[in-house]
């Protein structure tokens, strides 16, 4: 009996033995930092940009006239089409025309017979003047008969002209190359003399131009920052010039700045710069409506970032995620500028040498430590995002 009750007392120390915890004083596992990619800030040339609106105008446009009367015969173009300089574009009925050439050839040519006998007369008194067989009062009235005949002739020639002018008139030409419009008048239209009718009109759209406006102090301020060096000029040559069309998208051709007016819109206090772009397969039309993105200068010494970096706090302000002191981060506010080539332009809140975070912003809250790593772009291969 005693050795049973033993044998239970040992049983049940092995049992509480079983059960009781272990006791260990292991050391907590350490926290690595979190891993950051970030961008240094450098000063960099960056383009001075500015979005303006603006319309789209013919590089030359011209209304199609019929410089003498008559019954339109013939219509020569398809409307819509694109012609060329010289092209036959209307018939006005030349029979009038030809009948009235042929009446001053005749007249000429009857003039031309009475000079010659005007001029044979004036030789042969010269000749009996020299003789002494001819008075000097005979001479001189067939030396004028001749000079008039010879006037009759000059005029007569000048009619012949004028009539083959207005001839070759009756056939209605192409004053400019371009594209032409719908015709306004049709077969059997009359022209009238004189009259200012509008037969169709040409327009040039490649180039084409098209016509921006911006506001006279954004401008004093541009010419005043050019002035002083704080933004370098661009040569005159360069296409500086990008549109964007109704959808966001860029326009596939450049233009060039070619001048800005000298007369500011009493109105609207804004001057129209006229942009040069190329047009080869008439997408612009003359009166579109588009915005320009110009670039008017370049700023030798700018801050920019990518622009996943800048985000806006709730009260609308832009923010970036620096890293400071002990690569802790922290929130920094700035005032961006425009958007050039994919990066927000930092006009103040930034300086060089300054570490902004560019990915890895769901980890971290302000005074984290974090590891940094350069940003790599996807042009270089390798996009982190």
């Amino acid at each position: 009996m005693t050795h049973r009750r033993l044998a239970l007392a040992a049983f049940a120390a092995l049992a509480l033995a079983a059960c009781k915890p272990t006791q260990q004083s292991a050391a907590p596992a350490e926290t690595l930092p979190t891993e950051v990619s970030i961008v240094t800030v450098r000063n960099q040339p960056i383009p001075f940009e500015r979005e303006l609106p603006g319309r789209v105008a013919p590089t030359r446009i011209a209304e199609v006239r019929a410089r003498v009367s008559g019954l339109v015969v013939k219509r020569a173009f398809q409307q819509g089409s694109q012609v060329k300089e010289g092209d036959l574009l209307y018939k006005i009925d030349p029979a009038p025309y030809r009948v009235e050439l042929d009446s001053v050839e005749a007249t000429l040519a009857r003039a031309e017979a009475a000079l010659v006998l005007a001029r044979q007369q004036a030789e042969r008194l010269e000749t009996l003047l020299a003789r002494q067989t001819a008075s000097q009062a005979q001479y001189d009235a067939a030396y004028a008969a001749q000079k008039q005949a010879e006037a009759e002739v000059a005029g007569a020639r000048a009619a012949r002209d004028r009539a083959r002018l207005n001839l070759s008139y009756t056939d209605v030409r192409a004053p400019i190359s371009g594209r032409i419009g719908r015709a306004l008048v049709t077969e059997g239209a009359l022209i009238e003399q004189g009259s200012a009718t509008n037969l169709a009109t040409i327009q040039q759209l490649d180039p084409i131009y098209v016509d921006i406006t911006q506001s006279v102090s954004e401008l004093n301020k541009l010419r005043r920052d050019l002035a002083s060096g704080e933004l370098a000029s661009i040569a005159p040559d360069t296409a500086s010039v990008r549109l964007i069309m109704d959808d966001g998208s860029l326009y596939s051709e450049p233009g060039r700045l070619l001048f800005s007016d000298v007369t500011a819109d009493p109105s609207t206090g804004q001057v129209t710069l006229r942009v040069e772009i190329p047009n080869p397969h008439n997408e612009l039309f003359p009166g579109m409506y588009v915005r320009a993105r110009i670039r008017q200068g370049i700023d030798a010494d700018a801050i920019a970032v990518p622009q996943q970096a800048v985000h806006r706090s709730n009260d609308g302000r832009a923010e970036v995620w620096l890293v400071g002191e002990g690569d802790k981060v922290m929130l920094h506010p700035v005032e961006v500028g425009p958007v050039v080539e994919g990066q927000w332009v930092i006009r103040d809140g930034l300086k060089a040498g300054d570490r902004v975070v560019t990915e890895g912003f769901q980890k971290i809250v302000a005074g984290t430590v974090v590891k940094t790593v350069p940003w790599q772009t996807a042009a270089a291969g390798t996009d982190r995002r």
